[in-house]
């Protein structure tokens, strides 16, 4: 499938949020795009909703490239494909200030966020996804009122592009609609059903960085309900579930960055910081459900 080469580190202006306009990615990618050092969830979410507060975003399918703002910066063409969700821009010179300039395929047209996870290929055809489903709550146990908006230009990674074996449920996981089963390589899905790749975010930031080297060592996964001392902010744990339509037999199905167990996903943070900051305050702080999705 469509590989790429390694790369440079890139420059995200940070805005607002009263940290370093200036601040810069740090040099000497070692593209461990798929480390798992920051750790898991404590346990699998049972359902999309997680019985828990939060504010959900719909957002359809904008285009395909072999491109990669977080790993390759700058250089079109140097990915595996990827199917690139919310902010309409999104390529290899993807910057915040264009993000924040662009247009989004969001139902909330002030999530200008840019998502993105490898494209699924049955055969030599890409499977085209139906739409995307973004989930913001407060992680396990984490007390909703303690977590803080993202700053602009936040950049994370959920799961393992280079995996060849399975990775934890608790991160990455296949399901057949809204059901609550997971499981680590494509179920059967009956008709009404489509297939579904879930994958979730970390939901601690060091408070200091955008991104790092690794692109995974600014950010972990709480435990027991408290972030680590090395990553005190709690932020907003994302569950993206990317919907395709696909339902049936599962051979010749593979991801364009290796099999079916290399499920991964990428985020930027380009959402109008105000609106942001307010679901945070009337959805997770309130502990309270803002929309539901069914699908």
């Amino acid at each position: 499938m469509r590989r790429g080469a390694m790369a440079l580190v890139a420059v995200f202006a940070l805005v607002s949020c009263g940290h370093d306009t200036s601040l810069e990615h740090a040099a000497g990618n070692t593209h461990t795009h798929h480390d798992t050092a920051n750790g898991k969830p404590d346990r699998v979410i049972a359902g999309p909703q997680g019985g828990r507060g939060q504010f959900v975003v719909e957002c359809g399918f904008s285009h395909a490239a072999n491109d990669d703002p977080i790993i390759y910066p700058g250089q079109p063409g140097a990915s595996h494909e990827h199917v690139f969700f919310g902010n309409t821009g999104t390529d290899a010179a993807s910057t915040l200030v264009s993000l924040e300039a662009g247009q989004t395929t969001c139902e909330q047209r002030l999530d200008r966020a840019a998502y993105w996870v490898p494209a699924l290929f049955a055969g030599t055809a890409m499977v085209e996804p139906v739409k995307s489903t973004a989930y913001y709550r407060a992680g396990l146990d984490v007390e909703p009122t303690v977590v803080q908006p993202y700053p602009s230009g936040l950049m994370m990674i959920a799961g393992n592009a280079a995996a060849d074996t399975e990775q934890p449920l608790e991160v990455v996981a296949w399901t057949c609609g809204a059901g609550i089963e997971r499981s680590a390589l494509p179920p059967v899905c009956p008709l009404g059903r489509n297939l579904h790749l879930i994958l979730t975010f970390p939901d601690c930031w060091d408070g200091a960085r955008l991104d790092s080297a690794n692109h995974i060592d600014h950010v972990a996964y709480s435990t027991g309900g408290a972030c680590p001392n090395t990553h005190p902010v709690a932020v907003p744990q994302l569950q993206f579930s990317v919907e395709y339509a696909h339902t049936g037999p599962v051979d010749g199905l593979a991801l364009a960055s290796g099999g079916l167990l290399s499920g991964h996903a990428d985020f930027v943070n380009a959402w109008d910081a105000d609106k942001l900051a307010g679901e945070v305050q009337l959805c997770l702080h309130r502990d309270v459900v803002c929309g539901v999705t069914s699908s």
